[in-house]
C-alpha cells in the first residue's frame, strides 16, 4: 500500500525554514521596535524571545528529523505567548496573530517532516518487540 503525500519532505523542509526564519526575525522586530514591552528591557525581552529559537537552528538547517520533531517544544513557547497576547492586549492582537500563524506553520510543517523524513531514513521511535 503506497502512502499519498501532499508535500514532498524538501517542500516541507523549505516551509519550516522559511516560518522559522521568519519567526527569529518577527519576534525582536515585533519586541523591540513594533510594540516594545513596557514592563520588560530590550535586553531581556531580546534573550527571553530569541535564544530558544536558536537552539535548534543547526538540526533545521542540517535536515535533521529528529530536530524537527523536538523543536516543537520550542515551539510552545511561542504559541502559548501569542496566545496570551491575544486575550490579554487588544493593541497587540495583530502581532499575536502573526506568531501564531508562524507557529502553528512551523509546528505542522516540522511535525510532518519529521514524520515522513524518518519514515524515509528507516528511524522509529518505537522498540522492536523481541520474540
Amino acid at each position: 500500500m503506497t502512502q499519498n503525500k501532499r508535500f514532498t519532505t524538501q517542500a516541507l523542509k523549505k516551509i519550516t525554514l522559511s516560518s522559522y526564519f521568519s519567526l527569529l526575525i518577527f519576534m525582536p522586530l515585533w519586541l523591540l521596535v513594533l510594540s516594545p514591552s513596557q514592563g520588560l528591557s530590550p535586553i531581556l525581552s531580546l534573550c527571553m524571545f530569541t535564544i530558544p529559537l536558536l537552539l535548534p537552528m543547526k538540526g533545521l538547517l542540517k535536515g535533521d528529523p529528529y530536530t524537527f520533531a523536538w523543536s516543537n517544544f520550542v515551539l510552545m513557547i511561542y504559541f502559548l505567548h501569542s496566545l496570551t497576547t491575544l486575550i490579554v492586549s487588544a493593541e497587540d492582537r495583530v502581532w499575536a496573530v502573526i506568531e501564531l500563524f508562524l507557529t502553528s506553520i512551523m509546528f505542522l510543517s516540522a511535525s510532518y517532516y519529521a514524520k515522513y523524513r524518518g519514515q524515509e531514513l528507516g528511524l522509529s521511535i518505537r522498540k522492536k518487540k523481541e520474540d
